[in-house]
């Protein structure tokens, strides 16, 4: 893939690479300027299965998320660098203020999240830990913020 997934075709991808024997495992983000900790949390998010999809903020999600100046770059930029990467997958684009519909869709085996997420407040956790899946919370990788690294760049 280089190129996201449409939403229609979400479900009946991951359906086939259920019945094919893949374990599923879903994370979601901006990840709007990727960095080591990105590389390292996608890494041992896709070491928890055979197929990693990632759920993409959009642009207006992420704006609403992380002020007007933000995203740096275009979701199909964002979703398209992903891809680009060896522990990706898939990735599709979410516009709600939240993946739940999207993990709905795509029925993971893992939910996973960073370590700033406890995972009680993990969105997708009722409905993931329903069908059998588990709910993980991956370390996080201090330092690494797309945030602080924004931040220094405007300092230059």
């Amino acid at each position: 893939m280089t190129d996201p997934l449409p939403r229609a075709e979400v479900a009946p991808l991951c359906e086939r690479l259920r019945i094919a024997g893949h374990k599923i495992v879903f994370t979601n983000g901006c990840f709007d300027v990727l960095h080591w900790g990105h590389i390292q949390y996608l890494t041992q998010a896709k070491a928890l299965g055979s197929f990693l999809f990632v759920g993409l903020n959009s642009d207006s999600s992420v704006k609403g998320l992380k002020g007007p100046e933000r995203p740096v770059q275009s979701e199909l930029d964002r979703a398209r660098i992903l891809l680009a990467l060896k522990a990706v997958d898939g990735v599709s684009i979410f516009s709600e203020d939240n993946p739940l519909e999207l993990i709905k869709l795509v029925k993971p085996g893992f939910l996973v999240k960073g370590g700033d997420w406890a995972p009680e407040k993990i969105v997708g956790k009722d409905f993931v830990e329903g069908l059998g899946g588990k709910v993980i919370s991956l370390p996080f990788v201090d330092g690494h913020s797309s945030s602080q690294i924004l931040e220094r760049i405007k300092k230059l």
